[in-house]
């Protein structure tokens, strides 16, 4: 099913009779979001989550199948993460642990349309649980906590004119070299947090100008994408991109906080010793045997 986002209505309402359908489980719908518990008075409880939106498609349609591998849009991010869990909630009908199962929608785009975080806001006490595992492709290792993300637009300005007379303007997109000239020299930090490693990175995701073929552009705005470690507030990560484009007229547009990995917490650590095996994915939690690599 298609389900870029914004347009999840569908899947969502597949999920929602899906889960409904499943006995052991209380089911609970909020717009394109689903959430589905186990309440089996169990003194813990583990929420598995996962989005059921897809970016946008790029020639990746029909699905299909090719030599035990599926591909098509969202494939990997994240539906078959979805599908393990609908799986799991169908078939675990006795889990050691209550299990919350939540599918939510609108998680490629702007924080602020995240269903997960609708959610928060509208049933805090569905998210309730010890240990929080996202369903993301993770090729199989523990990806502990998360960096924060947030994209600005930083503007270069320049004068314009008509290209026949281009001296006598000031062409913005030239000018936007500058701006290019700082990623492709900028030296993302690999901040060590709770024993992690976190690799940052500063990235261009857009670029946009020009007025007509003919006339000399006044701007350009690139849009660049940050993703910081959970050592940095969102604060801080908007100051040193505000101190990295010095210069440039920046304006934060889209934020979401990272998450520290929390490895330590005991729910946590069940789930790092029940996954034992060696992956080069990334450094190793001290006194664990499952690799935890933050994305």
């Amino acid at each position: 099913m298609e389900s870029v986002s914004g347009g999840e209505a569908d899947l969502a309402a597949a999920i929602e009779r899906a889960l409904r359908g499943v006995p052991h489980l209380s089911v609970h719908g909020d717009g394109n979001a689903v959430v589905a518990r186990t309440t089996l008075g169990r003194p813990q409880r583990v929420i598995l989550a996962g989005h059921i939106d897809t970016v946008p498609i790029a020639g990746n349609l029909p699905s299909r199948r090719e030599d035990g591998l599926l591909y098509g849009c969202g494939s990997c991010d994240m539906k078959s993460g979805v599908a393990v869990a609908l799986r799991l909630a169908a078939r675990l009908t006795a889990p050691r642990p209550d299990v919350t199962y939540v599918f939510y929608d609108c998680e490629e785009v702007e924080a602020e349309r995240n269903g997960l975080l609708r959610l928060s806001r509208h049933r805090p006490d569905l998210l309730h649980g010890e240990l929080a595992v996202l369903m993301e492709p993770t090729a199989g290792v523990i990806e502990g906590g998360c960096q924060g993300t947030m994209r600005a637009e930083v503007t270069a300005r320049g004068k314009r004119a008509h290209s026949a007379r281009s001296w006598m303007g000031l062409n913005a997109i030239h000018v936007a070299g500058g701006i290019l000239d700082v990623l492709r020299s900028y030296q993302p930090r690999q901040p060590v947090v709770d024993g992690l490693t976190y690799h940052e990175g500063l990235n261009a995701v857009r670029v946009s100008g020009g007025v007509a073929g003919n006339v000399i552009p006044d701007e350009c705005v690139v849009t660049v994408n940050y993703r910081f470690a959970p050592d940095r507030s969102e604060a801080e990560a908007a100051a040193h991109v505000r101190e990295v484009f010095s210069g440039y007229e920046v304006e934060i547009t889209d934020s979401a906080p990272g998450a520290r990995p929390g490895l330590g917490h005991p729910a946590a650590a069940a789930l790092l010793a029940a996954c034992p095996g060696p992956s080069s994915a990334g450094p190793t939690w001290p006194g664990s045997p499952c690799s935890a690599c933050p994305r």
